[in-house]
């Protein structure tokens, strides 16, 4: 209904004037209205005043803006979980917008009164926080935007000849050009044809400055700045009330209150919307101009003159636009304040006082930030430059050089990006909240439980990033806390020996230490002798670990920690962590994320699971399982994985113990028939006894066996530990399974052997009752192990006993001559009437299978494993059940295995399953506590989608967090 509405205004559009140019663009469909993430902005002016306000500092912060009671609401997208959008503002900082006129542009080159400046950054903030980003704006009924082409593209290329003679022509200009080398501006009355060809590689308008002094001829509508709008269209726009520079909106153009922003992540919406909290509306987005409605001003169509994007390297984004009103070209930079507040401008020509200013500013600025992350904030630094025409056009003549060069395109398009971002004015700062998803913190604990060691990567800040890990419960408030924040590898070495020696010292009995292929000491659990460790590393500190020198000493340190988190870590960072761990400590690692963040690290691990959410699906493409929340986690691994560990252990047993068993009946008459290969069965039945008759119980036990219920492995995850110790295929298991098959052919062979001694039947007639025999022990030997028998494996049952007996009748009758000189003609027959194949065959069943019998009772009765116990929760009253798990956790009765140091896992990135069904150690990795074969896991910290969630490499992810 919403596409057709669509359609129709689209031809509407169309009918009214086909060649229309100037439609408003907000961009793409109205899908949901997302709650963005609370957001708490706090704005520091030049002055050094500060502007705090909670931009929803609580889950249900209900928006008092007008209108936003009329936003319906409109059904979730597919994989992403609401965010907040409605924002409370703060009073104190709207009554500054009363301030802003178009005066104030006027007096840009004029000595402004310090207020007057304060209120300058304050709108140039609010701007940054809308345009700096990648938002698309939807409506519901939008008409489509038609983009005219650019006057060059009048002439547009037509055949690959004239593409390799421009190539040629950039490729002279850049060796020969003195303008180009040098920087010099192009003479007025010469066309550039450098610059005047840039918008066949880039669809955004670049070249304005360039083109503005080449091309004098076209002149540009006084106080229209740089609008790519025609002249007409900019006349149908504008209002002779409204002040120069700024536009209309057109009458089908869209209320504030049914926008909707689409953002690559749910940090880009969240500022967006507290932007909008403010009067600073983000209303459309094409790739030539930004418009945003501003309060008192009205809407500013900002020209976008180029987009740096953000990158892990970085970790910043910029936009340069040419202002409306000032008609200045400006930088707004927003990224992480650790790169922010280096790139901030020094110096100050305008004497001590303003630079003194600056450094109270940064001060203050920088307290709140700490403020922030002590919070478990996320925090963003928000900046600007202002640039000449001159400067702006030089700096855009070498970035293209390096996008188009071939060799070293990283390093210069790096390089050109740090030419633009520098000397910058520090604007403000914001701080966004990651709230858990529901159930975040019990799953952690439950995977601690089990076993499983989490380290959690994450690109927070340090007290981001441990408020989180308390909020989740991957620290608690007991914990020892190591933090490893050093600037050099010296400092980094010696901190690490110390924190070790510390360790050491309260866990006195550590072994030798091994060579490096012998693989680390497994250094009993930090928790046995009541001490737990947490370590936090720093992403500069964990450079240095990360080299082969210290890795060593690194996974020691991390092997007595019960949990590790990394923060400031970048995505190869996060990658190389988990490689590390899964070579060195030879464990299973299990990597969980939700952004496309964390797709290197899980890639590079052994188990990775994507969760779906305001990420995007970068994550879930390249995971081998995905999942909405973190929290299923929990049934996925101690459910799930517990259930396919035990499945493929004792379906693998089974296979060798039924070859075995029937096999070893034909070995058995060698030594009657003179070794001569004859058998005594028809060959039919020899091959359809395992291709038919034996097949289907197996594969069924294999996907329908449940050995304790999904609801009991939830309650007792010490339960997984079993998994993690290879309780149900170790070697003495394995050799104990043989014997049996072994004894049971035996007797399967002999019973019937020494009863029809002497008589005169035939080869096929001593033959049938083995086969018969043989049939019903493999069958109940099955039932024996089974742990939950249903109506399916009954069936399943009766339909291979029926199979074998209607196979024989019919073969028996029909096959005459099948095997002269001896068939199998009339021989079930004459056995079904014959009491003594009755007796064969039973006495042989319960022969052979007495010994499997009794070990299963009497391992059941004498010496019950943890497994066994839980079996039998399943058998009580829910009263009674919930009775005795009380007794097993006060109790203890779980013997715990103590936890290896070495098990290593890695927070919300990685899990390798060694010989369990899912790895012990996690990365948030849940802790690997394997004692054989630790498990890994990592995980990022698994923030709600519905609040914008954060994933840490390793067990969470997306942004939960």
């Amino acid at each position: 209904e919403e596409n057709a509405k669509r359609l129709e205004s689209y031809q509407e559009a169309i009918s009214e004037d086909e060649d229309s140019t100037d439609t408003p663009v907000d961009s793409l469909s109205n899908m949901v209205k997302p709650r963005a993430p609370s957001c708490r902005t706090v704005h520091h002016g030049p002055l050094g005043s500060k502007c705090s306000n909670h931009l929803a500092g609580s889950c249900s912060a209900l928006g008092s803006r007008e209108g936003a009671s009329e936003v319906p609401h409109s059904r979730q997208a597919a994989f992403s979980s609401p965010i907040e959008t409605d924002v409370v503002p703060d009073t104190r900082l709207l009554d500054k917008f009363s301030q802003i006129t178009p005066q104030l542009f006027t007096l840009l080159n004029e000595t402004i009164p310090d207020p007057l400046l304060e209120t300058l950054y304050i709108m140039d903030f609010f701007i940054a926080l809308a345009i700096c980003n990648t938002v698309v704006v939807s409506a519901p009924n939008q008409p489509r935007q038609k983009i005219g082409l650019s006057s060059l593209s009048g002439m547009p290329i037509k055949s690959l000849e004239e593409i390799k003679n421009l190539f040629q022509r950039l490729s002279v200009r850049r060796s020969s050009s003195p303008s180009l080398a040098s920087g010099k501006e192009p003479s007025p009355g010469v066309p550039n044809a450098f610059v005047s060809r840039l918008s066949l590689f880039s669809r955004m308008k670049l070249t304005s400055p360039v083109e503005e002094e080449a091309s004098p001829g076209r002149e540009r509508p006084q106080g229209s700045g740089d609008s790519p709008c025609s002249p007409d269209t900019e006349k149908q726009n504008s209002d002779p009330g409204l002040p120069e520079g700024e536009t209309a909106p057109s009458p089908g153009q869209p209320s504030t209150s049914t926008l909707c922003y689409e953002a690559e992540s749910p940090d880009e919406a969240a500022l967006v919307y507290a932007a909008r909290a403010y009067q600073c509306t983000l209303r459309s987005r094409t790739p030539e101009q930004v418009v945003v409605d501003f309060a008192a001003l009205g809407p500013l169509t900002f020209q976008l003159l180029h987009i740096l994007p953000f990158d892990s390297v970085r970790k910043r984004m910029s936009v340069v636009v040419r202002h409306p009103l000032s008609n200045q070209v400006v930088v707004y930079t927003k990224g992480a304040d650790s790169v922010i507040m280096e790139l901030l401008s020094v110096a100050s020509p305008d004497g001590a006082s303003l630079e003194k200013q600056q450094m109270i500013i940064r001060e203050k600025t920088q307290k709140h930030l700490d403020d922030y992350a002590r919070r478990g904030l996320r925090t963003l630094c928000i900046a600007k430059k202002v640039m000449s025409d001159a400067e702006y056009a030089e700096w855009l003549r070498n970035h293209f050089l390096a996008e188009t060069s071939i060799d070293h395109r990283e390093e210069l398009l790096l390089e050109s990006a740090m030419r633009l971002e520098n000397k910058l004015t520090l604007l403000g700062a914001t701080g966004i909240e990651d709230r858990l998803q529901e159930g975040v913190p019990e799953s952690i604990e439950a995977l601690q439980k089990a076993g499983i060691k989490i380290w959690m990567l994450t690109g927070d800040k340090q007290e981001t990033a441990v408020n989180i890990a308390y909020a989740c419960k991957l620290l608690e408030a007991g914990d020892k806390l190591f933090i490893l924040n050093t600037q050099s590898k010296d400092a980094c070495e010696r901190l690490m020996s110390t924190i070790l020696k510390e360790l050491q010292e309260k866990n006195p009995a550590s072994p030798e230490r091994p060579s490096p292929r012998e693989g680390l000491p497994r250094l009993p659990a930090t928790q046995d002798s009541g001490l737990r460790a947490g370590l936090v590393i720093t992403g500069k500190a964990l450079e240095f670990a990360l080299q082969e020198s210290l890795q060593r000493q690194f996974l020691e340190l991390t092997a007595c920690c019960q949990a590790v988190v990394c923060c400031r870590a970048t995505p190869l960072q996060k990658s190389e962590v988990v490689k590390l761990v899964r070579s060195h400590l030879r464990v299973m690692t299990l990597a969980i994320g939700d952004g496309a963040n964390d797709v290197s690290m899980i890639q590079v691990a052994d188990i990775g699971i994507g969760i779906s959410g305001q990420e995007g699906m970068q994550a879930v493409m390249a995971s081998d399982f995905a999942i909405a929340q973190f929290k299923h986690l929990g049934k996925l691994l101690l459910v799930h994985g517990h259930w396919c560990y035990t499945r493929l252990s004792n379906m693998i047993l089974y296979f060798f113990y039924k070859n075995v068993a029937y096999v070893n009946l034909l070995f058995w008459y060698q030594f009657f028939c003179g070794f001569s290969g004859t058998s005594m069965t028809d060959y039919w039945v020899l091959i359809l006894f395992n291709l038919l008759f034996t097949s289907a119980p197996p594969v069924i036990y294999g996907v329908l066996e449940k050995d304790v219920s999904a609801e009991t492995l939830l309650q007792l995850p010490e339960l997984y530990k079993s998994g993690q110790k290879s309780e149900a295929y170790l070697p003495l298991t394995f050799w104990i399974t043989l014997l049996d098959a072994f004894y049971q052919s035996l007797v399967c062979f002999f019973v019937p052997y020494y009863t029809y001694q002497g008589s005169d039947i035939d080869i096929f007639a001593f033959g049938n009752p083995l086969n018969t025999a043989a049939l019903f022990i493999i069958i109940l030997h099955l039932v024996i192990e089974s742990k939950s028998l249903t109506w399916i494996h009954m069936l399943v049952i009766a339909g291979s006993l029926f199979s074998y007996f209607f196979f024989a009748l019919v073969f028996g009758a029909l096959c005459v001559t099948c095997n002269p000189p001896s068939n199998p003609y009339w021989i079930m027959q004459e056995h079904l009437l014959d009491p003594v194949f009755y007796l064969v065959c039973v006495l042989t069943t319960c022969v052979a299978l007495l010994p499997r019998f009794t070990y299963r009772v009497l391992q059941g009765s004498l010496f019950p494993s943890p497994v066994r116990r839980a079996q039998h929760l399943d058998r009580l009253t829910p009263e009674e059940r919930t009775e005795a798990l009380k007794k097993w956790r006060g109790a203890g009765t779980l013997g715990r295995a103590p936890s290896q140091c070495a098990d290593h896992s890695a927070a919300k990135s990685e899990k390798r399953a060694t010989s369990g069904p899912s790895a012990p150690l996690a990365m948030m990795s849940a802790p690997s506590c394997a004692v054989e074969q630790g498990s890994f896991s990592v995980h990022e910290t698994p923030v709600d989608s519905d609040f914008c969630e954060t994933k840490t490499s390793g067990m969470a992810g997306t942004s939960e967090g």
